[in-house]
């Protein structure tokens, strides 16, 4: 909950870059003469600019980065021109609702812009904008987006030396099996309930409840990892609520204190997005009542509504997820698991193939690949090891493949960095401890227990024997371990000599 590991420093630098990029946007907005709302919304779009864009190389978030303006400026133009029109008006952010969420089967860039068109058209409700300040807006959000550009590929360009690993695409699927398929109408039936009843509590504030059930979505899959991310939504915008009433409101929009205050809350978003969504949702609580102050209109009663417009928007979604076609927690867990059995099965074939003097075999971005697919399975697993997980039986079980499935990670890149450079003639018992690997993976992911065609040049039913430490030979037998004990969570047959030894 206070702790948690940042390699390299990489999120504390993010999170430094994201105060300097969006607080240099606002400033540039601000000494250009913008009014604030529109300084407001150049800021807003420098931070989804920065938070949004999660393309898996440099190259890639730039394009992504280009395209933000032509996801974002239509749909403000055409919220705009809504505004006074409230059935066409809301059926519209419906629609963007469902195309923003449909999006996500093109990976990070449709996810990335999905997100944009979505806040382009949240902000119009948020300054109540009308057609006559788009030349303002669009000029601020073009600013904006070069400054967040300018920061973060030619100031301080982090990713340059060592490109972050793509999240793992969706498996190729269509139509309503498709997982984004399912999720696009669910958010769209969601935000749809939420925008009636949110109305029903504030005819000027409603769009919050739209906002919570959208953003509850967000790199979530199945029906448990979205009921617990509309759990921790509440949890953190309660605190939130009640850390604004003690900061936000005494200040009253004193304008230094409200921008520095600000200033920490962006990094508080960026710092804890990657580790935890309440702590994020706490900061982005007392972010917004920060900026109702700078507008002049912040009480306690505001944020008392928004507390209730929160709860709408999180119920709606919950329920969504349950009675609009459900994709359940066991089918996604064991989707992203095999997944990355699959990958341990390829690191060992490739690591065999190296080892036996293949020069093109490379385990290395299998392992890369492992360590993304692995983060995607722990996201998964989340529901099921959350403290008001009820059965106690699964949470055990969920809590045992997190270990292990942990364990294989660091054992197959272990084993990479150990074989990086082979011997001179390949060595019998690491081919064997490889090709041992694959048949323990290959039960697990066949549920039957399968013997590989072992290689005719060495006797591969030899029982293994445990190695010496520091070798390679020991990173296998470690991994093949952790495969057999696998078995037991996942309710499949071992495939592995070491099953019960």
């Amino acid at each position: 909950m206070f702790t948690a590991p940042d390699p390299g420093r990489l999120r504390l630098r993010n999170s430094v870059r994201a105060v300097i990029g969006v607080g240099a946007a606002v400033a540039v907005s601000e000494l250009s003469g913008f009014p604030l709302p529109a300084s407001i919304t150049g800021g807003l779009a420098a931070l989804l600019a920065l938070f949004t864009v999660t393309d898996g190389t440099v190259r890639a978030q730039r394009i992504t980065t280009a395209l933000l303006p032509l996801a974002g400026f239509p749909v403000l133009a055409f919220a705009t021109a809504l505004y006074d029109l409230t059935a066409a008006r809301d059926m519209a952010f419906v629609a963007t609702v469902f195309c923003g969420v449909y999006a996500r089967r093109w990976g990070a860039r449709g996810q990335a812009l999905g997100i944009f068109a979505f806040m382009s058209f949240f902000v119009t409700q948020f300054l109540h904008a009308v057609p006559a300040q788009l030349p303002g807006l669009y000029a601020a959000m073009t600013l904006a987006l070069l400054v967040a550009w300018a920061v973060r590929f030619v100031l301080w360009p982090i990713e340059r030396g060592a490109p972050p690993v793509a999240p793992p695409a969706e498996a190729p699927r269509t139509g309503l099996d498709r997982p984004t398929t399912r999720q696009a109408f669910q958010a769209a039936a969601a935000c749809a309930v939420a925008l009636v009843v949110g109305q029903g509590f504030s005819e000027d504030r409603w769009y919050w409840a739209v906002g919570t059930a959208w953003w509850i979505f967000v790199n979530t899959t199945s029906r448990g990892e979205t009921l617990v991310r509309g759990f921790r939504r509440v949890l953190g915008t309660v605190i939130g609520v009640a850390v604004g009433l003690l900061v936000a409101v005494p200040l009253d929009g004193a304008p230094v204190a409200s921008a520095a205050l600000v200033a920490l809350c962006v990094f508080g978003i960026f710092y804890t997005a990657a580790v935890s969504y309440s702590w994020m949702m706490l900061a982005v609580t007392v972010m917004a009542s920060l900026l109702y102050g700078l507008l002049g209109v912040l009480d306690a009663q505001l944020l008392a509504l928004r507390l209730v417009e929160t709860g709408v928007g999180a119920g709606c979604a919950m329920l969504a997820v349950v009675l609009v076609l459900p994709v359940t927690t066991h089918a996604t867990n064991d989707a992203w698991i095999l997944r990355a059995l699959h990958c341990v099965h390829a690191a060992a074939t490739h690591t065999a193939a190296r080892l036996e003097g293949d020069p093109e075999a490379d385990p290395a971005p299998h392992a890369a690949e492992l360590e993304a697919l692995f983060g995607r399975a722990r996201v998964a697993l989340a529901p099921l090891v959350h403290p008001l997980n009820p059965f106690h039986g699964r949470k055990a079980r969920a809590r045992q493949a997190l270990r292990l499935l942990d364990d294989c990670v660091n054992e197959v890149h272990a084993l990479v960095s150990a074989t990086a450079e082979p011997p001179a003639s390949h060595e019998a018992s690491l081919v064997a401890a490889c090709w041992r690997v694959k048949a323990a993976v290959e039960a697990l992911t066949i549920h039957e227990t399968r013997a590989p065609a072992w290689p005719q040049h060495f006797n591969g039913q030899e029982a293994p024997h445990q190695p010496e430490p520091g070798t390679p030979l020991v990173h296998l037998h470690n991994l093949e371990r952790a495969l057999s004990d696998l078995a037991l969570p996942l309710g499949r047959t071992s495939g592995s000599r070491l099953a019960g030894s």
